[in-house]
């Protein structure tokens, strides 16, 4: 049973910086892309970032290139988003997601493509 468990969010102001992890269990972490959405009060969920299997391979959407990482432990199945500059406009429930198959070609920014999902951690950015 794969799991994924977010943690990391909080109320931060205007500028500021948070790092969220993402601890999985229940398979072989490396051998699976992860990424990270968000969903804002009112809308869709969107595309944030996401590591290819291994972590050789990185993507990102336009709103939090230069802001955003992500990076991976996978000694310790754990996936991170180091989010810096924060803006308002960041404020969401942030969650990680993974495909259901292994070793990927690319880190894909598709919801559809991720079988497993986090309980989700608020991220709350003051102006």
């Amino acid at each position: 049973q794969v799991q994924l468990v977010e943690s990391g969010g909080g109320l931060v102001q205007a500028g500021g910086s948070l790092r969220l992890s993402c601890a999985a269990s229940g398979r072989t972490f490396s051998a699976y892309a992860m990424a990270w959405f968000r969903q804002a009060p009112g809308k869709e969920r969107e595309f944030v970032a996401a590591s290819k299997w291994g972590g050789s391979s990185t993507s990102y959407a336009d709103s939090v290139k230069g802001r955003f990482t992500i990076s991976r432990d996978n000694a310790k199945n754990t996936v991170y988003l180091q989010m810096n500059s924060l803006k308002p406009e960041d404020t969401a429930v942030y969650y990680c997601a993974a495909p259901e198959l292994p070793y990927s070609h690319y880190a894909s920014s598709q919801e559809h493509d991720y079988r497993y999902w986090g309980q989700g951690t608020q991220v709350t950015v003051s102006s």
